[in-house]
């Protein structure tokens, strides 16, 4: 090693002695003929003390010296003089009086700064194009120090319940549902793709049936769709399977497992067991199968209310069978145009024609609607919403699970507008962790007019459902579960079908699957399940995602060494990128350039 200790380590024990310290340069300063350098490495900072004009071995070195220059410095630790200690740095207390500068490197101008502050201000693309810069930073380190110790936390975990890690293949068979693929042309094979893996889903299975019967995964995975703020094209997963369980068993196993990686990360003790709530209620009391928990601002149904409505609006829904749902925004009256605008967009958005309301102001119900109120409605509204002076009152009326959303996302953004008014308070380590649970097995698909998985086509139904999948679908419970933290779902799993007979008739005879391509695509693992399949369950957790939550970031590409951006671009090796004509050749591919719009 360059050097005998790190920059966070030399204390006051260590006055006196010998040491080589190696990194980059931090900061320079010259004090009048002494020159001060802040020489930093991945565990911290120590001032350096230079005096050129007395030791002239270093003299001509370090005039070449710039930030970000990568040095290594020797010489003896000293007290620093008193009233010049630095009280927030482990190192603060001392000084390394270089005796020898030796220079691996001159570094360049940086394109912005490194310090957390000026960095946070940059462009995002400058900062994903200069990455190995940008995670110079302090928060970026830490963030990457944060994912590994939640890592090896899992790692040990799941090792000390006597799972087993093992790896599944990247490349995969095509099996087209859910989201889109990324192909892989097979050269020695032509005219034959792979599939990129998007879940080793199949595979843990089938290790069920080897006899593994507990096994986990730091596994990557690969889904070809749009990007945002807390979904990449390629990502991580803690993927886990296991054998002779129930949901019960699920609960315990990762309850404990987030307990450990709270606790070695961030020294919290989180409670356990978590809440559940059933997706109907998580829907109808938040407008979403993800709540955010950490606020209330909780939905109210009024459909009995309105049934007999003079508002036809309202009315007429009911009527059809859907719902009228209506949401307080507490001392939020004085929103403005734009605000209201922005509300009345999203509403539309998710189908709504409009955004109805009722404002309180000065005493009086304002809103256009309100002349169709009966007394006995407006007083149901005032008791249960409890309205009040300044208040304003938001309805969406639709089938239910349209006005649920409708609702649920206003909710949202009516808690950033209070938030940003100081009125409502909401900390991202006020840690509320939720099961949701009891989905539905299957909805329906309008455009494609047959039944589709709410999960995956291997859950399995609540027992006591089953005997419904061939009369009502709809009404079958799946023993699926999703572990929700403050509105961001972390993860998701279930107890899968086991029995060879049952998985066909949900493949062909509920989700409509013809026969030919339930063979082609799954034939295999059928086949499996003839040879002693064990009941098993499992889930998936997203590690990009937990770990931005540990972190207090709202976008997974903080917690990610390099990734994409929004348009699935790697600006730093600037990829993707044309391909040669050989390796088309190769690969028995033509490719055809879109014409212009």
């Amino acid at each position: 090693m360059k050097s005998t200790h790190h920059c966070a380590q030399l204390t006051q024990a260590d006055i006196g002695a010998s040491v080589t310290l190696a990194g980059w340069v931090d900061t320079i300063r010259d004090q009048g003929g002494i020159i001060f350098i802040d020489l930093r490495d991945r565990k911290g900072v120590t001032q350096i003390k230079l005096e050129p004009l007395s030791n002239p071995g270093i003299a001509a070195a370090v005039a070449s010296v710039k930030p970000e220059s990568v040095i290594a410095v020797s010489g003896q630790v000293s007290a620093r003089p008193e009233g010049t200690a630095n009280p927030s740095l482990p190192t603060g207390a001392i000084e390394v009086e270089a005796a020898a500068l030796e220079i691996f490197n001159i570094s360049d101008t940086p394109p912005f700064p490194l310090d957390d502050a000026g960095g946070d201000k940059v462009n995002e693309d400058l900062r994903l194009t200069y990455r190995y810069l940008d995670l110079r930073r302090p928060k970026m380190r830490n963030n990457l120090r944060i994912r590994h110790r939640a890592t090896k936390a899992i790692r040990d975990y799941f090792d000390a319940q006597e799972f087993i890690e093992v790896e599944t293949p990247a490349l995969f068979k095509s099996t087209p549902e859910g989201a889109r693929e990324y192909l892989v042309p097979s050269r020695i094979h032509p005219g034959q793709f792979y599939a990129l893996s998007q879940s080793p889903q199949q595979f843990k299975q089938i290790l069920m049936v080897a006899g593994v019967e507990r096994y986990f995964q730091i596994a990557r995975c690969f889904r070809d769709e749009d990007l945002r703020a807390d979904r990449q094209m390629e990502f991580t997963q803690v993927d886990v399977e296991a054998s002779f369980i129930d949901r019960e068993d699920v609960y315990r196993i990762f309850e404990g497992m987030l307990k450990k990686v709270w606790k070695d990360v961030l020294g919290t003790d989180i409670q356990t067991p978590f809440l559940r709530m059933p997706f109907t209620e998580a829907m109808n009391r938040f407008g979403v199968d993800k709540p955010d928990l950490r606020f209330g601002l909780e939905l109210q149904d009024f459909s009995e209310t309105f049934k007999s409505s003079a508002f036809k609006v309202f009315q007429s829904t009911v009527a059809k069978g859907g719902a009228v749902k209506a949401l307080n925004a507490k001392s939020l009256a004085d929103i403005t145009q734009g605000e209201m605008k922005a509300l009345e967009d999203a509403a539309k958005s998710l189908g709504a024609k409009g955004l109805a309301f009722i404002k309180v102001e000065n005493g009086e119900w304002k809103s256009p609607i309100v002349k169709f109120f009966s007394d006995a409605e407006k007083a149901e509204l005032t008791r249960r919403l409890d309205i009040a002076e300044g208040d304003i009152v938001f309805f969406a009326a639709a089938e239910w699970e349209r006005a649920c959303a409708i609702l649920g996302r206003i909710r949202l953004d009516v808690a950033a507008l209070l938030q940003k008014r100081g009125r409502l308070a909401i900390r991202h380590d006020d840690w509320k962790f939720l099961w949701v649970v009891d989905f539905p097995l299957m909805t329906y698909d309008e455009a494609e007019n047959r039944y589709v998985a709410t999960h995956h086509p291997f859950t399995a139904p609540v027992p006591e459902d089953a005997q419904y999948l061939d009369s009502d679908p709809k009404r079958v419970r799946g023993q699926h579960y999703d572990l929700v933290l403050n509105g961001m779902e972390l993860g998701g799993g279930s107890i899968r079908i086991h029995q060879p007979a049952l998985q066909k008739k949900v493949f062909e005879d509920v989700l409509k699957i013809p026969q030919d391509v339930v063979e082609s695509r799954f034939g295999y693992m059928l086949k499996a399940f003839t040879y002693g399949a064990p009941p098993h369950g499992g889930i998936a957790f997203g590690l990009d995602r937990l770990v931005a939550l540990l972190c207090g970031t709202t976008s997974i590409r903080d917690v990610i060494a390099f990734p994409k951006t929004q348009k699935g671009q790697c600006l730093m090796t600037q990829s993707p990128t044309p391909v040669t004509a050989k390796q088309l050749k190769d690969l028995h591919i033509q490719t055809v350039i879109p014409a212009a719009e």
